[in-house]
């Protein structure tokens, strides 16, 4: 077999290569690695919000907490469990009982703001919002997490937040808290959102939902 003209190797070489790259994309899917996916919630099915005083909804008239907000949009049952003040330590230990007592099929995680304000260990907390998510899965219910961000100007998500989401595979919301702390009139203080903001927040988690298949898309 006679060997091809050298003028005819280069492209030979850049076609399989061009080959073996479009089948490394189907492979893929030729975007990286595949978002987690949720199975959708039945109607009518229990949501645990469950986090500090931005889940109560300090700062906003009753019923504008973004818990009640995300339930108005989705049809849901979400039950608020957010305790103003609280450590990730202190909600780790809160949590199996609400686990227990509301069997929900999905915990929305917002926790760990207080750590961050009183720069307790980041080690902690994230070994913290692991071991939550851990009990939520083991009680039946699926789980999504909102970033919280650390002190400091301009606000931005604590990495711990991206960490664990990655680590287990956990759907995440790592921008929107950052974006509304960012925004005056989103706020009723230093720390904590208004209506306006848990506004926005609950339609960031109702987005979060349905683009990882929890809620049927529109």
């Amino acid at each position: 077999m006679r060997p091809l003209p050298r003028t005819a190797v280069r492209p030979a070489r850049r076609a399989f290569a061009a080959l073996a790259a479009a089948a490394l994309a189907a492979g893929c899917g030729g975007k990286g690695p595949v978002p987690p996916r949720l199975e959708p919630l039945p109607a009518g099915a229990v949501v645990l919000a469950f986090g500090d005083s931005l889940t109560a909804g300090t700062g906003a008239p009753p019923g504008q907490d973004y818990p009640a907000r995300l339930a108005r949009l989705t049809g849901l049952r979400v039950i608020n469990a957010g305790v103003p003040g609280e450590t990730s330590a202190a909600g780790l230990r809160r949590l199996p009982r609400l686990l227990e007592a509301h069997r929900p099929a999905l915990v929305v995680l917002c926790h760990g703001g207080n750590d961050l304000l009183r720069r307790l260990p980041r080690d902690a907390l994230e070994a913290n919002l692991r071991r939550m998510v851990a009990l939520a899965r083991a009680a039946g219910a699926q789980v999504v997490l909102v970033g919280v961000p650390g002190p400091g100007l301009p606000p931005r998500t604590d990495p711990t937040y991206r960490r664990v989401a990655e680590a287990l595979g956990v759907p995440a919301d790592l921008e929107t808290l950052a974006r509304l702390e960012a925004d005056t009139a989103m706020k009723s203080d230093p720390v904590h959102l208004n209506a306006a903001g848990y506004a926005a927040l609950a339609k960031a988690v109702e987005d979060l939902l349905r683009r990882h298949g929890a809620l049927q898309r529109r």
